[in-house]
């Protein structure tokens, strides 16, 4: 085995490390701030150490605090804004800083949704070696805040509801949450300092639909809500939607809506395809697309969701769900699709569902992705074997946090005699 690469970057590291300053929390240091980091955090370099800083933008001069130095680099929140960016607005939240929930609140609107945009494409050319890609300008959301139908709370003694913070993992009491929408909020009010019976609480409100899904089952005797549900319901398009408490759904229902046009024109559908949807989840692409195609087969490895799924997509014939892993139920499959509709976890598809897709050999591909990254290296394989890369179109599905949303679109290459 060859160690000098080992060596050298070992070597790397501790020239580093002995030329970084110590530093410890509650150290106040005035920085440049240069460019975004992976969480939402503008970065800086100061004196050997990647800061990280919480609430800055790039272009600014700030003076921070450290609030949680490790051993490569540094976490630090905004103290005062000695030169500040253009893009620059003032927080309405009163928990903004410490809660982490929201990292952009500080970001104008219109330069949340150019950062997002300039994150795809470096993630496309940095992690799927992706080229002068076609990306379009990020679709905006319908609603900037009061759009979440779904919160996960801690409760801390007593039964107080809020949020971590995400590098000091101080405990934050939260009355009202900014991205929620009302129906969420209200049932905040109602189990707040209610809530002792559990560590970790699920809301989920409907927000068109008024229903309301709360977990786990608490026995505070004078509560006068119900909780301890199985499932709910909510409603994309007008339809409504059985979600299981398992179950995943979209959290911004409004855009969820938009996605759906999205991703209905990008499949290009005629009504006579055989269309694939991986994934699938409660059905929702499934059963909303299912009237502009011959029929669909929809694959969910959760027993749950695709209970939930099955009873979605009543009164639709021309529906068949598939109960497995994707990457093994495409192994299997024997009827070919026109047409695959990929919506996976963070993490991406699996390779061996990626090589299954390819033997497919479906004439039209669109990826649905939550995590950009998992989106480049999916895309390169794709594209390295049979497909062509038209464009990407990303979606803001999470404004006021870094996460964005996209949708890629592939076509089958032509293969030469």
């Amino acid at each position: 085995m060859d160690y000098s690469n080992v060596l050298v970057d070992w070597y790397g590291v501790l020239k580093s490390e002995l030329n970084q300053v110590a530093l410890a929390p509650g150290d106040l240091i005035t920085v440049a701030l240069e460019s975004w980091g992976r969480l939402g955090e503008a970065m800086a370099r100061y004196q050997g150490w990647d800061v990280f800083v919480f609430g800055g933008i790039p272009g600014e001069l700030v003076v921070a605090e450290l609030v949680r130095v490790h051993r490569r680099y540094a976490a630090a929140h905004i103290v005062e804004v000695l030169e500040p960016s253009p893009d620059r607005v003032s927080p309405p939240c009163e928990y903004f800083g410490d809660c982490t929930g929201c990292q952009w609140q500080h970001l104008s609107y219109s330069a949340q949704l150019a950062v997002k945009r300039d994150l795809v494409v470096d993630a496309l050319s940095r992690v799927g070696g992706l080229e002068n890609v076609m990306v379009t300008e990020v679709v905006p959301s319908p609603e900037r805040y009061g759009y979440r139908n779904h919160a996960r709370f801690t409760v801390r003694q007593g039964g107080s509801l809020g949020f971590v913070h995400r590098e000091t993992h101080r405990f934050v009491r939260i009355d009202h949450c900014m991205l929620m929408h009302s129906g969420i909020n209200e049932i905040v009010t109602t189990l707040q300092d209610k809530a002792g019976d559990t560590s970790q609480l699920s809301i989920r409100s409907g927000k068109d639909t008024g229903d309301s899904l709360i977990q786990p089952l608490l026995f505070h005797l004078e509560l006068d809500l119900a909780t301890g549900q199985k499932y709910y319901q909510d409603s994309v398009d007008g339809r409504r939607f059985k979600v299981s408490s398992p179950s995943f759904f979209q959290v911004n229902i409004d855009q969820t809506s938009q996605l759906l046009e999205v991703v209905k024109e990008g499949l290009a559908l005629t009504g006579g395809e055989v269309l694939l949807d991986a994934y699938t989840g409660v059905g929702t692409f499934a059963v909303l697309l299912a009237p502009y195609v011959k029929k669909v087969l929809a694959v969910g490895e959760s027993a749950a969701a695709v209970a939930d799924a099955r009873e979605n997509a009543a009164g639709l014939d021309d529906v068949e769900f598939l109960l497995g892993k994707t990457e093994e139920v495409l192994l299997r499959l024997t009827e070919a699709p026109d047409a695959v509709l990929l919506d996976p976890p963070r993490a991406g598809c699996q390779p061996v569902a990626l090589e299954s897709l390819i033997r497919l050999a479906p004439k039209r591909v669109v990826y649905v992705s939550r995590d950009a990254e998992t989106l480049g290296r999916d895309l390169k394989y794709l594209c390295q074997e049979a497909y062509s890369l038209e464009k990407v179109t990303p979606l803001d599905m999470f404004p006021q946090t870094h996460h964005v949303e996209c949708v890629a679109f592939l076509n089958r290459v032509e293969e030469t005699p």
